[in-house]
């Protein structure tokens, strides 16, 4: 395999793994707060705030993997 074979699919495992990760993280982030506001409906508002928190910083995750792609496609020799 040569070097431009690895690169691409580095950027592909790069992107493709991080996404992965944060979609299973966003689901079980929404679903435990769904069952919490289900069991506790008087805290929706506070379980709220603490999902989106939850959400921003799985999506941290698949942004940070989008940038380690492009670096990998286009700035790695």
């Amino acid at each position: 395999m040569d070097a431009h074979a690895a690169q691409l699919l580095g950027a592909g495992l790069a992107i493709g793994l991080g996404a992965v990760g944060a979609g299973i993280g966003i689901g079980n982030v929404s679903g435990k707060a769904v069952e919490g506001i289900s069991r506790q409906p008087e805290l929706k508002n506070d379980l709220q705030q603490v999902m989106i928190l939850g959400i921003v910083f799985c999506e941290t995750v698949a942004i940070y993997a989008l940038v380690v792609s492009l670096i990998l496609l286009f700035v790695a020799k």
